[in-house]
Protein backbone atom coordinates (compact mmCIF):
# COMPACT_ATOMS: atom_id res chain seq x y z
CA UNK A 1 0.00 0.00 0.00
CA UNK A 2 1.54 3.56 -0.83
CA UNK A 3 2.26 5.73 2.27
CA UNK A 4 0.15 9.12 1.65
CA UNK A 5 1.62 12.42 3.03
CA UNK A 6 0.41 14.12 6.18
CA UNK A 7 -1.53 16.87 4.53
CA UNK A 8 -3.58 14.37 2.62
CA UNK A 9 -4.37 12.16 5.26
CA UNK A 10 -5.59 15.23 6.96
CA UNK A 11 -7.39 16.17 3.80
CA UNK A 12 -8.94 12.77 3.82
CA UNK A 13 -10.13 13.25 7.85
CA UNK A 14 -10.98 17.22 7.08
CA UNK A 15 -13.53 15.84 4.22
CA UNK A 16 -15.01 13.23 6.49
CA UNK A 17 -15.71 15.47 9.13
CA UNK A 18 -17.26 18.15 7.28
CA UNK A 19 -19.44 15.75 5.18
CA UNK A 20 -20.68 14.14 8.55
CA UNK A 21 -21.34 17.52 9.82
CA UNK A 22 -24.27 17.74 6.99
CA UNK A 23 -25.14 14.72 6.93
CA UNK A 24 -25.66 14.16 10.87
CA UNK A 25 -27.32 18.08 10.39
CA UNK A 26 -29.62 17.32 7.84
CA UNK A 27 -30.43 13.46 9.28
CA UNK A 28 -29.93 13.67 12.82
CA UNK A 29 -27.18 11.12 14.62
CA UNK A 30 -29.78 7.98 14.47
CA UNK A 31 -30.71 8.00 11.32
CA UNK A 32 -27.68 9.07 9.37
CA UNK A 33 -25.22 6.25 8.03
CA UNK A 34 -21.71 5.93 7.75
CA UNK A 35 -22.39 5.11 3.72
CA UNK A 36 -24.00 8.33 3.35
CA UNK A 37 -21.07 10.27 4.47
CA UNK A 38 -18.69 8.00 2.71
CA UNK A 39 -20.74 8.76 -0.40
CA UNK A 40 -21.33 12.86 0.57
CA UNK A 41 -17.15 12.86 1.48
CA UNK A 42 -15.91 10.82 -2.17
CA UNK A 43 -14.51 8.04 -0.05
CA UNK A 44 -15.20 4.36 0.81
CA UNK A 45 -16.91 3.28 3.53
CA UNK A 46 -13.44 1.21 5.06
CA UNK A 47 -11.34 4.65 4.78
CA UNK A 48 -13.54 6.13 7.25
CA UNK A 49 -13.15 3.07 9.50
CA UNK A 50 -8.98 3.77 9.23
CA UNK A 51 -9.47 7.56 10.99
CA UNK A 52 -12.62 6.78 13.32
CA UNK A 53 -13.51 3.71 15.19
CA UNK A 54 -17.20 3.94 14.71
CA UNK A 55 -20.37 6.55 14.00
CA UNK A 56 -19.91 7.53 17.51
CA UNK A 57 -16.49 8.36 17.05
CA UNK A 58 -16.98 10.59 14.42
CA UNK A 59 -20.44 12.31 15.74
CA UNK A 60 -17.63 13.52 18.73
CA UNK A 61 -15.16 14.76 16.17
CA UNK A 62 -17.69 16.59 14.56
CA UNK A 63 -18.39 18.18 17.60
CA UNK A 64 -14.81 19.07 18.77
CA UNK A 65 -14.38 20.58 15.25
CA UNK A 66 -17.73 22.85 15.89
CA UNK A 67 -16.71 23.85 19.63
CA UNK A 68 -12.81 24.74 18.67
CA UNK A 69 -14.84 27.11 16.23
CA UNK A 70 -16.83 28.55 18.42
CA UNK A 71 -15.09 29.11 20.91
CA UNK A 72 -11.85 30.71 19.40
CA UNK A 73 -14.79 33.06 18.18
CA UNK A 74 -16.37 33.96 21.68
CA UNK A 75 -12.97 34.58 22.71
CA UNK A 76 -12.23 36.87 19.96
CA UNK A 77 -15.36 38.57 20.62
CA UNK A 78 -14.35 39.26 24.22
CA UNK A 79 -11.14 40.12 24.00
CA UNK A 80 -11.92 43.19 22.57
CA UNK A 81 -11.60 47.06 23.90
CA UNK A 82 -14.98 47.61 25.98
CA UNK A 83 -16.69 48.27 29.00
CA UNK A 84 -18.07 45.17 30.68
CA UNK A 85 -21.65 45.71 29.56
CA UNK A 86 -20.87 46.12 25.85
CA UNK A 87 -18.88 42.63 25.85
CA UNK A 88 -21.21 41.29 27.86
CA UNK A 89 -23.85 41.63 25.11
CA UNK A 90 -21.23 41.15 22.62
CA UNK A 91 -20.62 37.12 24.21
CA UNK A 92 -24.68 36.73 24.86
CA UNK A 93 -25.54 37.57 21.18
CA UNK A 94 -22.51 35.54 20.08
CA UNK A 95 -23.89 32.65 22.12
CA UNK A 96 -27.56 32.90 20.91
CA UNK A 97 -25.84 33.58 17.31
CA UNK A 98 -24.62 29.64 17.19
CA UNK A 99 -28.05 28.10 18.03
CA UNK A 100 -29.06 29.98 15.13
CA UNK A 101 -26.14 29.44 12.98
CA UNK A 102 -25.65 25.54 13.73
CA UNK A 103 -29.40 24.73 15.27
CA UNK A 104 -28.91 20.62 14.22
CA UNK A 105 -25.05 20.79 16.02
CA UNK A 106 -26.55 22.34 18.84
CA UNK A 107 -29.46 19.85 19.31
CA UNK A 108 -27.45 17.13 18.88
CA UNK A 109 -24.92 18.55 21.30
CA UNK A 110 -27.75 19.17 24.12
CA UNK A 111 -29.91 16.03 23.04
CA UNK A 112 -27.23 13.41 22.08
CA UNK A 113 -24.16 13.82 24.10
CA UNK A 114 -24.18 15.95 27.12
CA UNK A 115 -27.05 13.16 28.61
CA UNK A 116 -24.56 10.51 27.45
CA UNK A 117 -22.44 8.54 29.80
CA UNK A 118 -19.23 8.69 27.54
CA UNK A 119 -19.53 12.63 28.41
CA UNK A 120 -18.23 12.78 31.21
CA UNK A 121 -13.95 13.13 30.85
CA UNK A 122 -14.43 13.88 26.97
CA UNK A 123 -12.78 16.32 24.56
CA UNK A 124 -16.26 17.75 23.91
CA UNK A 125 -16.67 18.69 28.19
CA UNK A 126 -13.47 20.10 28.46
CA UNK A 127 -13.78 22.14 25.46
CA UNK A 128 -17.64 23.16 26.51
CA UNK A 129 -15.77 24.17 30.01
CA UNK A 130 -13.38 26.34 28.24
CA UNK A 131 -16.34 27.72 26.06
CA UNK A 132 -18.13 28.47 30.11
CA UNK A 133 -14.74 30.29 31.17
CA UNK A 134 -14.99 32.68 28.75
CA UNK A 135 -18.06 34.47 30.59
CA UNK A 136 -16.87 33.31 33.97
CA UNK A 137 -12.99 35.31 33.41
CA UNK A 138 -15.25 38.45 32.12
CA UNK A 139 -16.98 38.42 35.28
CA UNK A 140 -14.40 38.27 37.05
CA UNK A 141 -12.72 41.26 34.74
CA UNK A 142 -15.75 43.39 35.58
CA UNK A 143 -15.23 43.27 39.20
CA UNK A 144 -11.85 43.65 39.15
CA UNK A 145 -12.15 46.75 36.92
CA UNK A 146 -15.14 48.15 39.38
CA UNK A 147 -17.92 47.66 37.04
CA UNK A 148 -19.27 44.82 38.44
CA UNK A 149 -20.14 44.26 42.29
CA UNK A 150 -17.56 42.58 44.15
CA UNK A 151 -19.90 40.36 45.72
CA UNK A 152 -20.82 38.89 42.45
CA UNK A 153 -20.36 35.23 41.72
CA UNK A 154 -18.93 34.13 38.52
CA UNK A 155 -20.00 31.29 38.46
CA UNK A 156 -23.45 31.59 39.81
CA UNK A 157 -24.31 34.60 36.73
CA UNK A 158 -22.37 32.19 34.25
CA UNK A 159 -25.38 29.33 35.27
CA UNK A 160 -27.73 31.70 34.73
CA UNK A 161 -27.23 33.33 31.78
CA UNK A 162 -26.38 30.10 29.93
CA UNK A 163 -29.44 27.95 31.61
CA UNK A 164 -31.76 30.98 30.30
CA UNK A 165 -30.37 31.05 27.31
CA UNK A 166 -30.90 27.30 26.35
CA UNK A 167 -34.65 27.49 27.93
CA UNK A 168 -34.90 30.01 25.62
CA UNK A 169 -33.20 28.39 22.61
CA UNK A 170 -34.61 25.20 22.86
CA UNK A 171 -37.76 25.37 21.44
CA UNK A 172 -36.43 26.96 18.00
CA UNK A 173 -33.38 24.12 18.24
CA UNK A 174 -36.08 21.88 18.14
CA UNK A 175 -37.56 23.44 14.96
CA UNK A 176 -40.67 25.29 16.83
CA UNK A 177 -40.47 29.46 16.61
CA UNK A 178 -37.99 31.66 15.81
CA UNK A 179 -34.98 33.08 17.76
CA UNK A 180 -34.49 36.88 17.56
CA UNK A 181 -31.20 36.82 18.36
CA UNK A 182 -30.20 41.27 18.63
CA UNK A 183 -33.36 41.12 21.22
CA UNK A 184 -33.02 38.34 23.26
CA UNK A 185 -29.06 39.36 23.84
CA UNK A 186 -30.60 42.91 24.62
CA UNK A 187 -33.05 42.14 26.96
CA UNK A 188 -30.49 39.24 29.01
CA UNK A 189 -27.64 41.63 28.97
CA UNK A 190 -30.20 44.41 30.48
CA UNK A 191 -31.20 42.20 33.11
CA UNK A 192 -28.15 40.37 34.18
CA UNK A 193 -26.22 44.26 34.19
CA UNK A 194 -29.54 45.61 36.14
CA UNK A 195 -28.76 43.19 38.72
CA UNK A 196 -24.37 43.16 39.34
CA UNK A 197 -23.04 46.48 37.27
CA UNK A 198 -22.61 49.57 39.38
CA UNK A 199 -23.14 53.06 38.13
CA UNK A 200 -20.13 54.09 36.39
CA UNK A 201 -18.55 57.84 37.32
CA UNK A 202 -18.78 60.28 33.96
CA UNK A 203 -15.21 61.66 32.47
CA UNK A 204 -16.17 65.56 33.43
CA UNK A 205 -14.51 66.26 30.20
CA UNK A 206 -17.31 63.99 28.12
CA UNK A 207 -19.26 66.28 30.09
CA UNK A 208 -22.00 67.81 28.35
CA UNK A 209 -21.40 72.14 28.21
CA UNK A 210 -24.24 74.58 29.19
Amino acid sequence: MPVISAERMQGRIDAIVEAASAVFAAKGYEAASIAEIARRAEVSDGLIYRYFSNKRDLLYRVLEAFYERVVAALEKEVAKDAGFEERLHALVRRHLGNFVADRELCRLFLSEVRVASDYKGSTIQTLNRRYASVLTGLIEAGIAAGEVKTDASARLIRDVIFGAIEHIAWPYVNGDGKLDVEATAQSVTALICGGICLPQQKNPEEAPRT
